[in-house]
């Protein structure tokens, strides 16, 4: 049993930065690939970065490639999405989540989810 619980967003100037957090419960969080999605208004939820277990292998999405970086701490039980020059199109609750195996883009291959974080761009 994995618990997440995610910090980091809030209010940013459009080309600003934050950096989110997810603190994961459980003495098997280095077995575990970890993702983050998004969630706009009236949209689905969006596939946005993943780390695999070891944190060797990384995928983004195409719109956040080159401005966004995902990384994590096993020692810390943490993984961490950079947000950099950020945009009004990534306002969104953001969730981490987490699977065993490989790094996965579908969000129903995850098995266990944080209760999100808001993160809003202004223009």
């Amino acid at each position: 049993q994995v618990q997440l619980a995610e910090s980091g967003g809030g209010l940013v100037q459009a080309g600003g930065s934050l950096r989110l957090s997810c603190a994961a419960s459980g003495r098997t969080f280095s077995s575990y690939a970890m993702g983050w999605f998004r969630q706009a208004p009236g949209k689905e939820r969006e596939f946005v970065a993943a780390i695999r277990w070891s944190g060797g292998n990384t995928y983004y999405t195409d719109s956040v490639k080159g401005r966004f970086t995902i990384s994590r701490n096993n020692a810390k039980n943490t993984v961490y999405l950079q947000m950099n020059s950020l945009k009004p199109e990534d306002t969104a609750v953001y969730y981490c989540a987490a699977r065993r195996g490989l790094i996965e883009e579908l969000s129903k291959e995850y098995d266990y989810w944080g209760q999100g974080t808001q993160v809003t761009v202004s223009s």
